[in-house]
């Protein structure tokens, strides 16, 4: 069994870790041109002439959560792209919202304007109850930022594309979104990018939230249609966002997510891939496709 991997950077890392994690039945290396056709691959952001030298793939393993720019690529027909489930990212993603909802809901942006000012002026505590905050997407990613946020007291709910069970409220399907978004005082966007949800975030929806409600977006930039953004915070609808992601990427020093006082913008790095957790997955994946297993994180046609 042949396995290759194919990233910009750290190729040679994974493969090693990968080679340990499978043992002697598998021959893991790094890509390079001219290499014998593999069975699997893991790749992230390859070159064209990759994919057209890999005849015989099973299965092509995604180094990341986010699928949606391999999936623009020539992938080989017929050959499942498997997207990582978690793999540490989870508990990133759930401090990177909490860092952003505990800024804005206890004032500390205010609080830090003052202090420049050597002003003491407390503010009056806010409700929780009145911070009811909206999961957009609730997959696997979505479920420690909910218990993250529950844990603290915050209420929680959710929409999905399909209705399911769970532990919180959630809403589902197009008759599902607009009653969600007019009940979430804070909206935190997880949906993976696809055609269905390219600029869902759009003023329609945007003027469905409540009045001064606040955007967290950590997902992918392309959810937001950025002109609507801009007009709902400058017209003072939105109350600010706090973006991990934006369009293009890196954002160059002419975008106006920099230079918006009400727009705190981090360089996507709300949940990173760790190395670890995210080889022991996908050897175990790979295992149990040799055995004729099924496995989870699948991309279905839809992106999802």
């Amino acid at each position: 069994m042949r396995v290759t991997v194919c990233l910009p950077e750290g190729a040679a890392r994974w493969a090693a870790d990968l080679q340990r994690a499978l043992g002697p039945q598998a021959t893991v290396e790094p890509w390079q041109a001219g290499q014998a056709p593999a069975d699997y691959a893991v790749l992230w952001k390859p070159p064209a002439e990759f994919l057209t030298a890999q005849p015989k793939l099973k299965a092509l393993f995604a180094a990341g959560a986010g699928v949606d720019a391999l999936r623009a690529l020539p992938l080989p027909p017929g050959v499942p792209l498997v997207r990582l489930e978690d793999a540490g990212m989870g508990v990133q993603m759930a401090e990177y919202v909490l860092h952003a909802l505990l800024r804005w809901y206890r004032g500390f942006d205010r609080y830090a304007n003052q202090a420049a000012a050597a002003a003491w002026w407390p503010q009056p505590p806010q409700r929780k109850a009145d911070w009811t905050v909206g999961l957009l997407g609730y997959g696997q990613l979505a479920q420690p930022v909910a218990q993250a946020l529950r844990g603290l007291g915050f209420p929680v709910q959710a929409w999905a594309r399909t209705q399911r069970e769970a532990d919180l409220p959630l809403f589902a399907g197009p008759a599902g979104l607009a009653p969600f978004l007019r009940s979430s005082r804070v909206l935190v966007a997880l949906l993976p990018l696809t055609e269905a949800t390219r600029g869902l975030i759009n003023a329609e929806r945007l003027g469905q939230l409540p009045d001064q409600a606040y955007l967290i977006n950590v997902a992918r930039g392309g959810l937001v249609v950025e002109a609507d953004l801009l007009a709902a915070l400058d017209s003072g609808r939105l109350a600010g966002a706090a973006l991990d992601v934006c369009t293009p990427e890196p954002a160059p020093p002419n975008h106006p997510f920099w230079r918006h006082p009400r727009i705190q913008l981090t360089p996507h790095i709300a949940a990173a891939t760790l190395l670890e957790e995210a080889v022991v997955q996908i050897a175990a994946k790979i295992r149990a496709l040799e055995a004729g297993q099924p496995i989870s994180g699948v991309v279905g046609a839809d992106g999802y």
